[in-house]
């Protein structure tokens, strides 16, 4: 198997269990898959319990290894996680953060890998400007050479699209497919445009109350009955004159 599998994941806080029981088929390496649901359904715990950040039991093989087996050091070998934001008030230069995630498991400076990465990522123009003066969107660019200069097998992406313009949105999810594809990752993204999952995802995660509701592909998981289900509302899928599936609301579900 070359993925990622979960098998009776349990995973919260001390004082809250948050996802009980959570069995995922397999997740392929070199595509995107988009978690969905309604704010406190479990998306960001998920991720974090991948990431070693909370408690959590069960099984997540990526590919033949259980990452909740290993220790946190070594499955942040493997395993990377981007929070909605990056730390405020961080005085270092893009270049210079992306040097320093390179080195942080112990991998060698490599200056001119840092910056091929960043032509990629089309902002090699900001190498030299500090962190703590670029906007939400580039930092959210920057956040994403942090991570992929790691090389990680699992990368886990927590509402990168958050308080992002349209053009930054797009850009940010075209990276994402592309570099998931280059480098043959497994990459699960939490977003609230449902929209955005039609475009760029490869399979769907469906989630209310840490309960997995439905998976697969994305015009096969969202429908009038998932949304229905999940969010409460009325709605519909639409295809525009380019083909393109959309989601239509037409309001919400009186109780």
């Amino acid at each position: 198997m070359s993925g990622l599998a979960i098998n009776g994941l349990n995973a919260g806080y001390a004082k809250r269990q948050v996802i009980e029981n959570l069995h995922v088929s397999n997740l392929s390496r070199g595509n995107v898959t988009v978690l969905l649901g309604p704010n406190g359904c479990g998306k960001s715990t998920l991720l974090r319990a991948l990431a070693g950040l909370n408690r959590a039991s069960g099984d997540a093989w990526l590919d033949d290894v259980n990452l909740l087996a290993l220790p946190f050091a070594r499955r942040a070998e493997k395993v990377v996680f981007l929070p909605q934001s990056l730390p405020q008030g961080v005085h270092l230069q893009v270049l210079e953060s992306v040097i320093v995630a390179q080195r942080a498991l112990g991998g060698d400076q490599n200056p001119a890998q840092a910056v091929s990465l960043l032509e990629e990522l089309g902002i090699a123009h900001l190498a030299m400007n500090y962190l703590d003066q670029l906007s939400g969107g580039q930092k959210q660019l920057v956040g994403l050479a942090q991570s992929l200069i790691r090389r990680p097998a699992l990368l886990l992406l927590d509402e990168p699209l958050s308080a992002l313009d349209l053009n930054y949105q797009f850009h940010v999810m075209d990276v994402v497919s592309r570099e998931t594809r280059q480098r043959n990752m497994v990459t699960l993204v939490v977003v609230h445009d449902i929209n955005i999952a039609l475009r760029h995802a490869a399979q769907v995660l469906m989630l209310k109350a840490g309960k997995l509701v439905a998976s697969g592909k994305p015009e096969a998981v969202i429908n009038a009955e998932s949304l229905a289900e999940v969010y409460g509302v009325r709605g519909r899928i639409e295809h525009c004159s380019q083909g393109k599936a959309q989601v239509i609301l037409d309001g919400v579900i009186e109780k």
